[in-house]
């Protein structure tokens, strides 16, 4: 509903490679609930996409990692696609960024792949979680409880499976943002 998000502010954090729907969707469901959107990548100018089978569309960057800070934001979307979050889960600044988000008790959300960077910052371990069902095991190994649902929350942190899970991604994030900050373990 529009309105429901006036005056939050949710960064997108992604790097070339990202699944084009996964982060167009939530980024234009959030608008349209009135959040202030920023997308926030290692790169400057734009990123490109990856649409299904080969390069999609570029997106403006519109701030750099390394101006980024999770006190400017309520909550952080990590979209997947192969390429991105495997970019993203070796780089200490895009870790330490989603670790302040969590560690702030603010809205993590991931997606498909995503979820490679929750197991990165220690994240996932004891949590509810879902994924791409090609990193199940990682998730399992990383000490999560994998569930085969289009979306999972655990205490703030939002996981779903796949393009095809993103409105009801998207549905989640909102409300979960509605509810505020949410008290759990440092991981």
């Amino acid at each position: 509903m529009a309105g429901e998000l006036n005056g939050k502010k949710i960064l997108i954090l992604a790097t070339n490679g990202f699944e084009q729907s996964e982060l167009e969707v939530p980024r234009d469901r959030l608008k349209a609930a009135g959040a202030q959107v920023d997308i926030v990548s290692p790169e400057s100018g734009e990123i490109k996409g990856w649409d299904k089978k080969d390069w999609g569309r570029p997106v403006k960057v519109d701030k750099p990692l390394s101006g980024a800070k999770a006190d400017d934001y309520d909550a952080i979307v990590l979209p997947g696609g192969q390429i991105n979050p495997d970019l993203l889960r070796v780089n200490k600044d895009a870790l330490a960024l989603i670790k302040a988000f969590y560690d702030s008790g603010k809205t993590v959300a991931a997606v498909c792949h995503a979820p490679w960077l929750l197991i990165e910052t220690g994240i996932a371990k004891g949590r509810k979680m879902t994924s791409y069902n090609s990193i199940k095991t990682d998730v399992i190994n990383a000490g999560a409880k994998w569930e085969d649902s289009e979306v999972v929350t655990d205490q703030g942190v939002i996981t779903s499976r796949n393009p095809g899970d993103l409105e009801a991604f998207s549905k989640k994030i909102i409300e979960e943002i509605r509810e505020g900050k949410h008290e759990r373990k440092a991981a």
